[in-house]
């Protein structure tokens, strides 16, 4: 099981992963606005692959053409290795890694 990182941790961890903001719920956060919803589905489906490859599944919410994606390990109770991983690929899927 992955070991849940500190607070501080993570909000130092955050500074290189531009947009991503850990918030109460022992999570992190991030928007995402494409220029329509075609493009955020397309998103979306980038970011399913890279998650299975990485066993590892965010939370998506997806609305017309913005996409919120939350990211926790819900068995270690909060954030680990892996969300932080998950969330520079999925900023590098964009241009922001």
């Amino acid at each position: 099981m992955a070991e849940k990182l500190s607070e501080e941790n993570v909000q130092s961890r955050l500074v290189r992963q531009p947009g991503w903001e850990a918030d109460a719920n022992n999570s992190i956060a991030r928007s995402f606005s494409f220029t329509d919803h075609i493009a955020a589905v397309g998103f979306v489906v980038r970011v399913a692959m890279v998650a299975e490859v990485l066993n590892h599944h965010p939370d998506v919410h997806l609305v017309y053409n913005r996409v919120d994606i939350t990211l926790s390990t819900h068995d270690a109770g909060g954030v680990t290795e892996k969300d932080l991983e998950l969330a520079e690929r999925i900023s590098g899927m964009v241009g922001l890694g």
